[in-house]
């Protein structure tokens, strides 16, 4: 029998191309967030079990079957978070961020949810959320859809993602609607599928989302749900579209959108993909405005997204990902070279802010140059015994036509600075 202990199933690891993917996509999002005077926030990876059961909604699929819940020392039920908003939301609340201010927040981390894995959904997935407090118009709906637009802009996926809307109105509007698809599907049970069947008695309106075709089929002449919409969120979808169109913004409109949690009314939105197959949203949200009161705080409109990483990376793998290059690659044969590398490594990194990577133990400097160039820096630095005798430095160039020279280490920082000021 093996002793090897391997990743928990669903749980991944992530090499370093797809690492670098990862941070490309945070570092532009923090760039883009930063263009539009968010801030960036941290939140627990665990919180309480009721947070979610509250705020999530009992009756969704995440508290019913797939979040990863335990009892810890004190027996206080206690959660793996799997997904943001709630956790902000009491983090607001929490701190006295909520009433009568405003607020533009985002995070990002790993999500836990238990879902069979596959290509673009893992069991701990790592999300962006962008969420905006105390704003109530459509304005801010809009600048959440051109911000996301922008970011997809950045990473150059605009061409590959559509963006689809859908207003669910308030929770009257969404009752009524319910009631009225509850006795239309009543009429043809024996053809739902399980997922359908159960969410007629727990949740009606997540039925909508279903992706069995017998299903969708079914709900061709079902009610609308546009039908049901309060004026008022017909006049803020309204205006919410007028910015859009004034803005340029393609969007499509989508009435079987409706999110997978309770919280939502008003504005839901997705951003879909038709390059990773079943996995096509890779963001997602909407309004929340009722999340706050239910937590004690007073009544505050909120609106946010979460989008993912992993499906993200996904899309990207076939860009140049892969990070930023070192500048230098260090070279020594010899235990006394060795020791000066290391100190002209650090010298280096001081005094000029370069990167420099430093072969490490013994090596033949045949084997350490293949290792230079593969590892993608611009020069070599060789100090090897005929440098060491001499109190210099080869510096060799591994792009281009740079050729070899030998410099005097006295006068090395002042070579490389005119070397990478070129």
């Amino acid at each position: 029998m093996s002793n090897t202990i391997k990743a928990i199933r669903g749980m991944q690891d992530l090499l370093p191309e797809k690492k670098a993917r990862f941070r490309l996509i945070e570092d532009q999002a923090r760039s883009v967030l930063m263009d539009y005077g968010y801030q960036e926030v941290g939140l627990p990876v665990l919180e309480s079990t009721s947070l979610f059961s509250r705020l999530v909604g009992a009756s969704t699929d995440i508290v019913e079957k797939e979040m990863y819940t335990f009892n810890d020392r004190n027996e206080e039920s206690l959660t793996l978070r799997p997904e943001g908003t709630a956790g902000l939301v009491r983090f607001v609340n929490e701190h006295g961020l909520a009433f009568n201010q405003t607020q533009r927040l985002w995070y990002t981390g790993p999500m836990f949810r238990y879902e069979r894995p596959q290509k673009g959904r893992y069991r701990q997935f790592d999300q962006i959320g962008v969420e905006c407090i105390g704003m109530e118009g459509p304005d801010i709906d809009a600048e959440l859809l051109l911000l996301s637009a922008r970011l997809w802009s950045v990473l150059g996926l605009s061409n590959a993602v559509t963006l689809e809307l859908n207003s669910i109105g308030d929770a009257e509007s969404r009752q009524a609607f319910s009631a009225a698809l509850v006795a239309y599907l009543t009429r043809f049970k024996a053809d739902l599928d399980d997922d359908s069947l159960r969410r007629l008695t727990t949740n009606p309106i997540r039925i909508l989302d279903s992706k069995v075709p017998t299903t969708q089929t079914l709900l061709e002449d079902a009610p609308v749900l546009s039908d049901f919409i309060d004026a008022a969120s017909r006049k803020h979808f309204d205006g919410l579209c007028a910015i859009l169109d004034a803005a340029g913004q393609p969007y499509r409109i989508n009435q079987s959108i409706v999110r997978g949690l309770d919280y939502y009314n008003r504005t839901v939105f997705e951003w879909v993909t038709d390059q990773l197959g079943a996995q096509g949203t890779i963001c997602g949200g909407g309004r929340y405005d009722g999340l706050v009161a239910q937590l004690g705080g007073k009544p505050t409109p909120c609106v946010g997204f979460a989008l993912g990483l992993d499906r993200l990376a996904l899309m990207l793998e076939d860009q140049a990902t892969q990070g930023r290059s070192i500048d230098i690659y260090g070279v020594s044969v010899g235990e006394d070279a060795r020791g000066k590398m290391l100190v002209l490594a650090e010298q280096v990194r001081t005094q000029l802010g370069l990167s420099i990577q430093v072969h490490a133990g013994a090596g033949k400097l045949k084997a350490q140059m293949k290792k230079a160039d593969l590892s993608g820096a611009e020069i070599a630095l060789i100090v090897a015994e005929d440098e060491l005798a001499q109190d210099a430095v080869s510096v060799r160039e591994l792009r281009g036509e740079g050729g070899q020279a030998l410099v005097q280490t006295s006068a090395l920082i002042e070579q490389l600075q005119r070397r990478f000021e070129q």
